[in-house]
């Protein structure tokens, strides 16, 4: 199972098309059938589990006592495939419509070793969004889905299980879908540190107008309402929290000094700075490099996630479970190599290319002599 574990993975990085088990077999040159292939995809039953025993050797390896647990969900699209409990439609909040496909939730691990200068970003665990229970919306009449668990359960659930691992860690980071009251009071509960980017929308109150912790008879406004300097982190409460936290107010300016938006980071980590703020959440989202937005690209562009003619909910679990290990390969040869995932990809590519220019021009030569 190992092997063809290992073929199938080195395929999905070499491969530009369709990802199929009669691909990977003529590959082989037919010394491995594809239906060994096809029963590898449908027998097996690779978990978040089986990743990270994968991945563990290379994370002890890394981690240190700085690491970023990331969390963040992505959306495969599979429009054309047929519908069931996991290639199902899936709102899509980037994007701001609902997305037929696969929602896919991970936990990145962002670590450096000293004296190094090359990051570790590595999966370490992933569950996928099954929705199982169907249900008719009364309003229109439509048959649709849901999940039994949240995407919030399911983060304390592997936040719980990383701890378990013995994971070394001390921020955990996500956008502003996981920065629930319940999650912050989960993390705080497990004794680590959390920054979230934070909607203008959540009601506070800056913790120097208050003598104690706010009650019922608390004024809340809107934190974008709320006198925080620019860049300057202000402890502050939040409705229904039990604990005050702080609160970085970013602004983004363009080259002519115009604002084009702003961010609000949240911390329960009191002894942060802005710059402390900008460059941990930068492991989260940062444009000039790898990160975990990096990552769903990687996923999508170099492994062929979404590349997969598989239809059943475990053949497309294995083969994405294929996929994140594909990416782990590629980010052990962006260790060695110092090139980053594209790199390597473009490398291949113009190998296979220049292989298939040369097949072309010998097979001209012996049917079209000079």
């Amino acid at each position: 199972m190992n092997k063809l574990l290992d073929f199938y993975t080195d395929y999905l990085i070499s491969s530009t098309s369709q990802a199929s088990a009669t691909g990977l077999s003529r590959l082989l040159d037919n010394t491995v059938s594809h239906d060994s292939i096809t029963r590898f995809l449908s027998t097996n039953h690779f978990d978040s589990k089986s990743l990270w025993t994968s991945v563990k050797p290379l994370v002890r390896e890394h981690e240190n006592a700085n690491a970023c647990l990331v969390f963040d969900d992505c959306i495969i699209e599979k429009q054309y495939t047929d519908e069931n409990s996991l290639i199902c439609w899936h709102w899509d909040h980037a994007k701001g419509r609902s997305t037929k496909g696969i929602n896919l939730l991970s936990a990145f691990y962002v670590t450096q070793k000293d004296g190094q200068t090359e990051s570790l970003r590595l999966p370490i665990m992933f569950e996928l969004i099954l929705k199982t229970i169907l249900y008719c919306v009364v309003k229109n009449k439509r048959e649709t889905r849901k999940s039994p668990v949240t995407k919030n359960e399911l983060m304390q659930t592997m936040i719980q299980q990383c701890i378990h691992n013995q994971l070394i860690f001390k921020y955990i980071l996500a956008d502003s879908w996981f920065a629930s009251t319940d999650n912050m009071h989960f993390i705080q509960s497990k004794k680590k540190f959390f920054i979230f980017d934070l909607q203008d929308n959540r009601l506070a109150i800056l913790a120097d107008n208050v003598t104690e912790k706010p009650n019922k008879k608390t004024q809340w406004i809107n934190i974008k309402s709320l006198d925080i300097p620019d860049n300057t982190p202000v402890k502050v409460w939040l409705k229904d929290m039990d604990f005050p936290v702080l609160v970085s107010k970013q602004i983004f300016k363009n080259e002519n000094g115009k604002t084009m938006g702003v961010r609000f980071l949240v911390s329960n980590d009191l002894s942060l700075t802005d710059e402390d703020f900008t460059t941990i959440y930068k492991k989260r989202c940062h444009n000039g490099y790898w990160s975990v937005e990096e990552y769903h690209k990687s996923l999508k562009q170099n492994v062929g996630v979404a590349k997969s003619p598989t239809r059943t909910v475990n053949t497309q679990t294995n083969h994405l479970f294929c996929s994140i290990l594909a990416y782990v390969k590629l980010e052990k040869l962006k260790l060695k190599t110092k090139l980053n995932h594209f790199e390597l990809k473009a490398k291949i590519y113009i190998k296979a290319l220049k292989a298939a220019y040369l097949e072309l021009t010998n097979i001209k030569n012996q049917v079209m002599p000079a």
